[in-house]
Order: structure tokens, then sequence, then C-alpha cells
């Protein structure tokens, strides 16, 4: 695991700190769970972004955000689950959600707010 490309996200954030952690997150959730085919990955995502917004942890949003897009889901979709979910989780849920996806890409000063996009490429 010396090259830094075949690391997961999870082996890279916390490997050293918590290995078990990352093993049961990269084996079990991103090894069984999201590859289950009850649901496809584009649901997946739906329903963890929203409940990531719905229970305020926003910590994990900018990962889920991207993976989203990944998963077939628009940039404008996900604005709109943010403002329908303003109206169920609560303004202040929804607002934190939105900063976190606007901060994702938008954190150069020069960048007009209507040109900046949720998601990297």
């Amino acid at each position: 695991m010396s090259n830094e490309r075949e690391l997961t996200a999870a082996q890279r954030m916390i490997g050293d700190f918590s290995p078990k952690i990352v093993e049961l997150t990269d084996n079990i959730l991103f090894g069984d769970i999201w590859e289950r085919k009850e649901l496809s990955p584009r649901d997946r995502s739906l329903i963890t972004v929203s409940n990531l917004i719905t229970s305020g942890n926003t910590e994990q949003l900018g990962f889920h955000l991207n993976k989203a897009k990944e998963n077939g889901i628009s940039e404008e979709e996900l604005k709109e689950v943010i403002t329908h979910l303003a109206f169920y989780a609560g303004w202040p849920k929804a607002m934190s959600a939105i900063i976190v996806a606007k901060d994702r890409t938008c954190n150069k000063p020069r960048r007009a707010q209507h040109q900046c996009p949720i998601f990297t490429s």
C-alpha cells in the first residue's frame, strides 16, 4: 500500500489510526451494502445524501455529493434535494448542507456565486 492511488478514501483518512473502521468501511459498507442489487447506486446516493442532511451530519456530505455525481445525480438534482429537505429537516440543516456543497468547489474568492458548481470534476 505504498502507492497513494491504491488507497481507499478511508485508508487515506484514518487507516493508520483505526484499521478496523477502515476494514468495515471498505469491505462491508462499500464492498457489500453499496453493491447490493436491490437498490441502484443512484438511489443509494439519494438516500445517503438525504440522510446526512436530515440528521445534520455534514462531515461526510462532501464525499457523498461527489459519489452522487459519479452515480448519475446532477448538480441541479442535488440542489433540489437540499431545497426540498429544508422544509422537512429544517432550514438550518439545509443551509449547512448547501454551504458544504458550495464550499466543496467554491473556495476561490474570485469565482462568481452563480458560476460555482457543487461538484469537482
